[in-house]
């Protein structure tokens, strides 16, 4: 018999105080970092409000390994080409941001897919994502939760990855053109 994971169902009121609290324990750690890389699609609201509240820039490396139905089913990890940034270098002390480590591969091949291709300016990496499962063979630096159990998580904007334009058109008006 297989055994199903839990879920785990995040409102938006959760999913920013998590933000915040992960915001705090990098705060409190005196760590002082000059770049915050979010690894998209899962870690950009995460690098952004982190950005925010560090006054830091934000500089995103486009990664995407699920897809399937439902988007359960991890596949090959693949990487954008760059990163995307509006600072002429990489910082050299980067915090990697992302939502969860699951497996750990993406939080350490996104580690070292970096060094390899800004190495040269990085003195320093850490890590930090909201939630920590304990399935990961890596940990993280900072994270706001650890999971023991595995769930599924559910995050308040997956609606939007089930959802086509037809069915929003469907369920909201929209105003006339002028």
């Amino acid at each position: 018999m297989i055994a199903t994971m839990p879920d785990l169902h995040v409102s938006w009121t959760d999913y920013h105080d998590l933000i915040e609290t992960l915001a705090l324990q990098i705060y409190d750690s005196g760590w002082d970092f000059d770049q915050v890389v979010c690894l998209a699609k899962g870690g950009l609201r995460a690098g952004d409000i982190l950005c925010r509240l560090f006054d830091l820039p934000l500089a995103v490396l486009s990664t995407a390994s699920y897809g399937g139905k439902d988007n359960r089913h991890r596949g090959q990890l693949i990487f954008s080409r760059d990163l995307s940034m509006t600072t002429p270098n990489l910082g050299s002390r980067v915090l990697v941001v992302d939502d969860l480590v699951d497996s750990g591969v993406s939080l350490e091949r996104s580690t070292a897919w970096l060094l390899h291709k800004y190495g040269f300016y990085i003195e320093e990496i850490r890590t930090a994502v909201i939630w920590y499962k304990a399935c990961s063979t890596t940990k993280p630096d900072y994270y706001s939760q650890f999971l023991t159990d595995n769930p599924w998580i559910h995050q308040p904007f997956e609606k939007y990855e089930q959802m086509s334009l037809p069915d929003l058109a469907a369920t909201r008006r929209t105003p006339q053109a002028v």
